[in-house]
């Protein structure tokens, strides 16, 4: 996997690229919203949130497969999704 220029990407931006990623399967939405207790109508409200941004990248880290499907779908190493979720902090 060839990582793409991601530089300018800064931890809230990836956090978001991230959330559109697992929100396009529904399977994946669903485990999401029921392991963080988020409610669906409370995702636009939050996306500027800091520690929603820090449980869309939790997620992700808590299930490899997710992790390592989503980090190939975005051309990243899945140590930079890992990383940005540290720089949330």
């Amino acid at each position: 996997m060839r990582e793409r220029d991601t530089n300018h990407l800064d931890p809230q931006a990836l956090a978001l690229s991230v959330l559109t990623w697992l929100l396009q399967d529904d399977a994946r939405r669903d485990r999401f919203l029921a392991l963080t207790g988020i409610e669906a109508s409370d995702i636009r409200d939050r996306l500027a949130d800091s520690a929603f941004l820090d449980a869309v990248l939790g997620f992700l880290e808590g299930h490899e497969p997710d992790l390592l499907a989503c980090a190939d779908e975005l051309g990243l190493a899945p140590d930079r999704l890992v990383t940005a979720r540290r720089q949330l902090l």
